[in-house]
């Protein structure tokens, strides 16, 4: 065989394997369809988060820090007697600074105010009412009650139950649009969570009975997911 019938083989084979291999510029090219969509369920939140300041002023920022810790001792026995954990109570803030009164354009130093902020969480939520009593009582006029929020303090059965309705919504919606299109739905080539299943945070919820008990509302809280979710067409 001469080179250049050699040649020739060659290319005629390069060409053969080249097809084999290379998809038809006439394939069908892949279709698909992708959904976002969210689900969502309500759920009574069963804990309360209390944010309370113990604060108080006094000539010297000494006997301020003393005063508001005393307050602060206060705060705790009654948190304790209201069974609530001490990891169920932080501080989260201790501060003491000078306290100005301004007359007639003059600036008078008052005396030194100290304050200690606590975050505490009530996991029994019905008690909340209760827990917010027994420290207003034990803190008297040097406790401030800065808030009190309901919250769901373990979502993972809402969050599971929201992923549910999210992705039956998911694929409600793709099987409208595969109907209105004339095709059908394949395979799920791929599922996304866009964002964790986070409870509506409300604010402050808190009232008076008729007893002069205290009473928080807790309401209802929506726990959402959202997903974005592809099929491929057939």
């Amino acid at each position: 065989m001469t080179t250049r019938s050699r040649i020739s083989t060659l290319a005629v084979l390069t060409l053969a394997l080249a097809a084999l291999v290379a998809p038809s510029a006439n394939a069908a090219a892949t279709r698909y369809i992708t959904i976002s969509s969210q689900g969502s369920v309500k759920v009574v939140p069963d804990a309360v988060r209390i944010n309370a300041t113990s604060t108080n002023i006094a000539a010297t920022s000494k006997e301020a820090l003393a005063a508001t810790a005393k307050t602060s001792a206060a705060v705790r026995a009654a948190l304790t007697l209201a069974k609530i954990d001490k990891k169920d109570i932080a501080s989260t803030s201790v501060s003491v600074y000078p306290e100005y009164k301004y007359d007639n354009n003059t600036t008078v130093l008052v005396g030194y105010r100290a304050s200690q902020s606590f975050t505490i969480t009530v996991r029994a939520a019905a008690t909340a009412g209760d827990v917010i009593d027994a420290i207003v009582s034990a803190g008297g006029d040097s406790l401030q009650l800065n808030g009190a929020t309901p919250f769901v303090l373990d979502n993972t059965k809402a969050a599971t139950a929201a992923r549910t309705v999210a992705v039956k919504n998911a694929r409600a919606k793709a099987a409208s649009y595969a109907s209105l299109l004339g095709v059908k739905l394949g395979k799920v080539n791929y599922l996304v969570e866009n964002s964790a299943p986070t409870p509506y945070i409300p604010v402050m919820a808190v009232a008076k009975a008729e007893s002069d008990a205290t009473v928080v509302d807790l309401g209802e809280q929506d726990v959402t997911v959202s997903v974005t979710v592809q099929w491929s067409l057939l």
